[in-house]
């Protein structure tokens, strides 16, 4: 089986809050954009979309099945949000995206990406692969979805929000998803808008 490295650099803001980590991008194949969250399958963007803007279609194309990068792009820089993956080498024992059948052979340096961010006190796991690589570290049971933990990291505690997954294998209905990424950001930004008025 064949070692994947991750294809992306991180996505690091110099103003960024929080990182959210997911677990590997799915095989390139699947790619609608050069970018995190990738699959027009996943949700994560019309997530953000809901949380930020009342609009699920807002970063995405839905005629045309695309994604608008820079708008994306744009919007993380804007907001402080850097993004990478808890998993930088991975063997995908089925050739596929799910993260049940991801092999971790290096994980992400955290601690060396949030010295890059130093304003960074949040860290969002995007599903439960992610949560196990980073907590791999940490002598510390793993949130449930929807609750926190605090993690020392670098001489500093940083709050570790557990959120489901986006990838729409994920049985819980995009609404849904998006109420608990509203919450975790809400804290961390005091959005101003009420969530799906």
């Amino acid at each position: 089986m064949n070692i994947e490295k991750h294809p992306l650099l991180p996505f690091i803001p110099k103003n960024a809050k929080v990182l959210m980590l997911g677990s590997f991008p799915p095989p390139k194949s699947r790619w609608k954009m050069d970018f995190y969250y990738p699959n027009f399958n996943n949700d994560m963007w019309r997530i953000m979309g809901l949380v930020f803007f009342g609009d699920k279609e807002c970063f995405i194309g839905v005629s045309n099945k695309c994604f608008y990068q820079d708008k994306i792009e744009d919007f993380l820089r804007e907001q402080g949000i850097a993004i990478f993956d808890a998993a930088k080498a991975v063997i995908r024992e089925q050739g596929n995206a799910s993260d049940k059948f991801l092999t971790v052979i290096e994980s992400s340096d955290v601690p060396e990406l949030l010295v890059q961010m130093p304003e960074c006190a949040h860290i969002i796991t995007t599903g439960e692969k992610a949560t196990e690589i980073l907590l791999s570290a940490h002598d510390l049971n793993p949130p449930k979805i929807g609750e926190s933990v605090q993690l020392p990291i670098n001489d500093k505690i940083v709050t570790l929000h557990r959120l489901p997954s986006s990838s729409r294998a994920y049985p819980l209905a995009l609404d849904k998803k998006a109420a608990y990424y509203h919450a975790v950001f809400d804290e961390i930004f005091d959005l101003d808008e009420d969530f799906l008025d």
